[in-house]
């Protein structure tokens, strides 16, 4: 028996709920996990509320989670790229992290360099693999680059100002409360704007001489209209969550009239869609934590059976860097 956190109706924290399951072998193309270290991520806090519509749509009970790390227990049939005793990690659907001993598809895992730890990787791994599609593919960031990033003392915020200033880029972070500043000038950003206090959409574009050529948003309702207006024309709105709310309706003629500008809303998983697409990724991120690139945040460690106080801590807005599940 093994345990795992299901909800059965979507609500607060105290929807999450813990019960035990019979292990199960592996299927063709899978891998059982002994799962070490299990990421909360906002995405989480978003299943839970039912602010997914596919989410909605899915059966109850269901258990929450896309990312975690372990040691590959047993490996199902046609599975050859692992071996019993690896240490893996992975950071995509399908859905159900939340469990000691997890099933899940071996083209979806990488393998951890020793150079990972577990509990580095759970809190790593979807927040750098994030970072690596904003930075790298969606808008591919050169030199000069002015970029704006959101809710920058966050796990995605912190990794983007590093991975941005190791890049040559001119990286401008807002936060949402002014005791976040320091943890957004520690991770490289050039300037920090506080959402509330500061005219940041003004400022942004005093310091970029127009405007930027980016920014990365995963905030949405309140600042859409804030992160438009400080780009620069031609520039690109990246949109990659919605933690204060889905973003308003707009007319495409608003692009058009502001300067030529592009809006794209991406997930994680499309940008990782294929298993080479995966280890490529990974590989680029492991390398940037070797050479010290990047810095693998510490994470905050919180027992498994307290995953809805992980919930309200993510939900408050006062946390920095990662939190991780510990079986």
């Amino acid at each position: 028996m093994a345990r795992e956190i299901v909800i059965n109706r979507f609500g607060g924290p105290e929807v999450l709920q813990i019960i035990s399951k019979a292990d199960a072998a592996p299927g063709a193309g899978e891998i059982r996990i002994r799962q070490t270290a299990i990421g909360v991520n906002f995405t989480d806090v978003h299943g839970r509320r039912g602010d997914y519509a596919p989410l909605r749509a899915m059966p109850m009970p269901l258990v929450l989670g896309l990312e975690a790390a372990g040691v590959v227990e047993a490996l199902g049939e046609g599975v050859e790229r692992f071996r019993i005793g690896d240490r893996v990690a992975y950071a995509s659907a399908p859905l159900g992290a939340y469990r000691e001993v997890r099933n899940f598809p071996a083209a979806r895992c990488v393998l951890l360099p020793a150079s990972v730890s577990d509990r580095d990787a759970a809190a790593v791994m979807l927040k750098g693999l994030t970072v690596h599609m904003l930075v790298r593919r969606v808008f591919r960031v050169v030199p000069g680059t002015w970029a704006v990033v959101h809710s920058a003392a966050g796990g995605v915020g912190t990794l983007a100002g590093e991975w941005l200033r190791a890049l040559g880029a001119h990286a401008i972070g807002v936060v949402g409360a002014q005791d976040k500043v320091p943890a957004a000038r520690a991770a490289g950003y050039e300037a920090v704007f506080v959402r509330g206090h500061d005219d940041w959409p003004a400022r942004v574009r005093e310091l970029s001489a127009g405007g930027a050529a980016v920014v990365y948003d995963p905030v949405g309702r309140e600042t859409w209209e804030g992160s438009l207006s400080c780009l620069a024309p031609r520039g690109h709105l990246v949109c990659y969550g919605n933690s204060s709310g889905l973003v308003p309706p707009f007319s495409v003629n608003e692009l058009r009239d502001r300067g030529s500008l592009s809006v794209s809303w991406v997930r994680f998983g499309d940008y990782t869609g294929t298993a080479t697409e995966l280890q490529a990724a990974a590989q680029e991120l492991f390398a940037a934590l070797a050479a010290g690139t990047l810095a693998a945040p510490a994470p905050r460690c919180v027992p498994f059976e307290q995953a809805a106080e992980a919930h309200r801590l993510l939900e408050s807005g006062r946390t920095t860097g990662p939190i991780v599940l510990v079986p």
